[in-house]
């Protein structure tokens, strides 16, 4: 039997369950060596704001607790040069693409939907989970309401395009949270973006980072964002797409028993850029050796330790 890895997320099929994160693939071209954006289900590329934002202050990022913690601040080169520049040579290779949408206000998210309606961007990922920004990111994740309210005004200006919604990782409800932006009209959430973390040198008694806090990703992070994945998976009926410390092909299906039907891949990438590859290929062994037809056949199997 040979599996079938494609996976539906709204009216967007993914030839398999595996999608760059945003923010370690670049602008899609960067690691094009080590691992095709095209051989992936889909590339989402560095956050999008209307204009180019400057980032943090040095240092960005640092290693601990087994991650990385860092503070880039979602520097960019803003919406005009990534549709003139990034985009084109991604869809020339026929790559799935998406766009991670920031900004400081609510109507910035709408400003950005509406323009990258009118472009060949796959569909829309609203990063409102940022912990690094001091307007807008996770103050806008925090409130359900107000999650709800931009993913509104967000989808009606999109157009056609999926927009999935980006949540952060420490909130009251995560199911309420999730089923806020699904009825205001989201296709997908996926989650969980970087912890809230801040890292010190007690001997000289400065933070490691020039934003002094920052954001941890990678294993440490991966118990928890399994089971708020698992929480919204069972709130909503929509797609979900996990994410946090996902290093191996076991990680990734891991996700999908908890409910995922994809998975982004983020600081493993920073580790080793050819990861994304040797992850699908693993992935697709595995479902080959368990006897698994599909994502779908997997997705959300979770059973407790003395269940039959």
């Amino acid at each position: 039997m040979r599996p079938n890895l494609t996976v539906q997320i709204g009216s967007l099929t993914l030839k398999n369950p595996l999608i760059a994160a945003s923010g370690v693939y670049g602008y899609g071209l960067e690691l094009a060596d080590f691992c095709p954006p095209e051989s992936l289900g889909a590339v989402i590329l560095k956050g999008i704001s209307l204009t180019p934002w400057p980032g943090n202050p040095l240092p960005r990022a640092v290693e601990a607790a087994g991650g990385l913690v860092n503070a880039i601040g979602l520097e960019n080169m803003g919406v005009k040069a990534f549709l003139t520049k990034a985009l084109p040579p991604l869809k020339a290779r026929k790559a799935v693409v998406g766009a991670n949408v920031i900004g400081r206000t609510l109507d910035d998210y709408a400003q950005l939907a509406q323009i990258l309606a009118q472009s060949p961007v796959d569909f829309l990922e609203l990063n409102i989970s940022c912990p690094n920004l001091a307007q807008g990111g996770l103050s806008f994740g925090s409130d359900p309401d107000q999650a709800a309210r931009l993913t509104a005004d967000a989808v009606k200006k999109a157009g056609d395009k999926p927009v999935v919604v980006k949540l952060p990782p420490l909130v009251t409800d995560i199911a309420l949270l999730a089923q806020k932006v699904i009825d205001a009209g989201a296709t997908a959430i996926s989650l969980i973006n970087t912890v809230p973390a801040l890292v010190i040198n007690p001997r000289t008694r400065r933070a490691a980072l020039g934003n002094v806090t920052g954001g941890l990703s990678g294993p440490p992070i991966k118990p928890l964002a399994l089971r708020q994945v698992y929480l919204a998976a069972k709130a909503v009926k929509a797609p979900v797409i996990g994410l946090g410390g996902i290093f191996s092909a076991l990680d990734a299906a891991e996700f999908i028993v908890a409910g995922a039907t994809a998975v982004q891949i983020g600081t493993a990438i920073l580790a080793d850029p050819g990861s994304p590859l040797t992850i699908l290929k693993d992935l697709f062994d595995f479902f080959s050796q368990e006897n698994i037809p599909s994502v779908p056949s997997l997705r959300g199997t979770l059973k407790g330790p003395n269940e039959p």
